[in-house]
């Protein structure tokens, strides 16, 4: 289910400026770890403000409405009904990040995405969709079919580092994200086309073997014997 192969995160994440990582890795350390206790006991309405202000503010680097030149904003209310998202983010005055929150006692993170989705579609500049419960946080770009997926009570440097690459304000404007996945179903294609040929290569010398060691037998013959086999006979 995740979203980025491994080599594509590795070589672009060789490239960015460790120093800023540091310094938002010891801010979330101080802003977010002390109030894990007090996370653990909040109800969804009681910390989601918080949640916002401490982690995508302090950490992530947006700026909450209703801060001048805000980029976040809280309770976003849908295009086509009443109802609500409990956070967007928001690029040239359009929702481009829908932010569905829960409480801890929400344990099952698949039970958000329905919802969180349906936020999305209301929103036709909406690339990603991030869920929490306060504890776990999800991000999917454009389709819910994968994600990336943190454990913000126990981010270590090198998850805190992907984490904050992915879901920084500069990040989600310039479309890093999208554009990581777009490299990696890329990657995956190429991967896939490089196993067939492999695949198929052996088929054929495997086949080629067969008929040089049966040469009073016919080669359709042969292949019917093959079992799975797509290929013409040479």
């Amino acid at each position: 289910m995740t979203l980025f192969q491994n080599s594509v995160l590795r070589n672009y994440l060789q490239n960015i400026n460790n120093q800023e990582i540091e310094k938002a890795f010891e801010t979330y350390k101080k802003e977010f770890l002390p109030k894990i206790a007090n996370i653990r006991t909040s109800k969804e309405e009681q910390y989601q403000y918080g949640f916002l202000d401490d982690l995508f503010v302090k950490v992530l680097g947006y700026t909450l409405n209703p801060t001048p030149d805000y980029n976040l904003i809280a309770e976003q209310k849908n295009l086509s009904d009443s109802k609500k998202a409990d956070g967007a983010v928001l690029k040239d005055d359009k929702v481009i990040a829908v932010i569905e929150l829960k409480s801890t006692k929400t344990k099952s993170m698949d039970k958000i995405v329905n919802q969180a989705f349906n936020y999305k579609h209301s929103h036709p500049t909406c690339k990603y969709i991030i869920t929490s419960n306060f504890e776990k946080l999800r991000l999917y770009v454009e389709h819910s079919d994968k994600y990336e997926a943190f454990n913000l009570f126990e981010l270590d440097e090198q998850r805190f580092t992907l984490f904050f690459t992915l879901l920084n304000k500069e990040s989600i404007f310039a479309d890093v994200p999208l554009t990581l996945k777009s490299q990696s179903k890329l990657q995956e294609e190429n991967i896939s086309n490089e196993l067939y040929k492999k695949y198929a290569t052996l088929r054929t010398n495997l086949f080629d073997n067969i008929t040089q060691n049966n040469p009073s037998i016919d080669k359709h013959i042969l292949l019917e014997k093959t079992e799975g086999s797509y290929l013409p006979i040479p």
